[in-house]
């Protein structure tokens, strides 16, 4: 993984992260340009499966600086995701069968300097489930300080 550009915290509090998944994004103007200034948010952004293809929804894009004032498209359109079949397929069964949603993790780009999605299928957490994880985080923060501290 390269540089990375935005990160969804939101989705390692309410999801349990079981598998992840490499998928590029198509772009048009200067989205790439936003994307590289760190003009992007994926807080409710979620990963939907439909006729075969993969699209991300509700990602949004900042409009860069320098745009043309003709032509700005929608930030929060949806934006396809470049996977291959055997991966599509996979994620579609994984999702049908048990239930999983599909989620951004963050965006980034590759050694490349191509713009690249990180997804993966995950499982909604409870309540309960969110709180044990805040007791953990909490506890490894105290003994860290701690040792830090010794």
């Amino acid at each position: 993984m390269g540089k990375t550009v935005a990160r969804n915290k939101k989705a390692f509090h309410d999801y349990e992260i079981l598998e992840k998944f490499e998928s590029g994004i198509s772009l048009v103007g200067s989205e790439v340009k936003a994307i590289r200034e760190g003009r992007v948010n994926l807080k409710d952004s979620f990963v939907k499966i439909i006729k075969g293809e993969a699209f991300l929804f509700n990602a949004h894009v900042s409009y860069f600086s320098t745009t043309n004032p003709h032509y700005k498209p929608d930030e929060r359109r949806t934006r396809k995701l470049l996977l291959h079949k055997k991966e599509i397929i996979k994620l579609e069964m994984k999702v049908a069968q048990d239930g999983l949603s599909i989620v951004p993790i963050s965006i980034y780009f590759n050694h490349k300097n191509i713009a690249k999605v990180q997804i993966a299928l995950a499982k909604g957490k409870k309540l309960h489930d969110k709180r044990e994880s805040l007791k953990k985080k909490q506890a490894e923060r105290e003994t860290s300080a701690a040792m830090k501290g010794y």
